[in-house]
């Protein structure tokens, strides 16, 4: 049996400016860099020995699994970084300040850009483009080394981690566009030798 720790990156400077983040790369706030820790003492606290880590190619999911590995006393895992596991990208809309954007646009049409799972912002990305390049990487390259019953980690974003969770727990679209995941927040799934879950903790 393996154990899967997916963490979504502590808070940005853009999350906390209310800005659309993308694939801009951001810098974690104070907040942010505690809810990293926080999320190292829960996996320590859990005893969790982990094997390997994933994490995108953004600075702010990069330090958040080195926080989060470094208070947990499991520095040094081997790491893969990917763009595969990067956020949404939200195209012309990155930068922009979501109040100002809902102002341009209207509330509705952001809502939907938001909150919809195939409707992408302009020459951006959807929930559902976003899962059409993280859960091929995630059948590839890490559910094999978790139906080897070993413990990993991923640290990405939102949309990335809701992809994986989508699949993970079934979830249908009208599900997965309501689903929030927390920033610096430990989600445990129990996996077996199949591939299945069997078992699922937020720490």
């Amino acid at each position: 049996m393996a154990k899967l720790v997916l963490v979504r990156h502590g808070q940005s400077t853009w999350n906390l400016e209310n800005r659309f983040t993308g694939w801009i790369d951001v810098p974690l706030t104070e907040q942010g860099r505690e809810e990293a820790e926080d999320a190292g003492r829960k996996i320590k606290a859990a005893g969790i020995h982990l094997d390997a880590a994933y994490t995108s190619a953004l600075v702010r999911a990069q330090d958040t699994l080195a926080l989060t590995l470094k208070t947990a006393e499991q520095e040094g895992l081997p790491t893969t970084q990917d763009q595969a596991l990067n956020e949404r990208h939200y195209g012309d809309l990155q930068g922009l300040n979501k109040a100002e954007t809902a102002e341009k646009f209207g509330d509705a049409q952001v809502k939907i850009w938001r909150r919809s799972y195939d409707v992408p912002p302009p020459n951006g990305e959807s929930l559902k483009d976003t899962a059409a390049r993280a859960l091929p990487y995630f059948e590839a390259h890490i559910l094999p080394d978790l139906k080897a019953g070993k413990n990993l980690i991923i640290a990405a974003h939102g949309n990335s981690l809701r992809a994986i969770v989508m699949q993970l727990d079934k979830l249908s679209e009208a599900e997965i566009v309501e689903l929030n995941i927390p920033n610096g927040v430990p989600i445990v799934y129990d996996i077996d030798a199949e591939g299945n879950v069997t078992g699922k903790t937020e720490l």
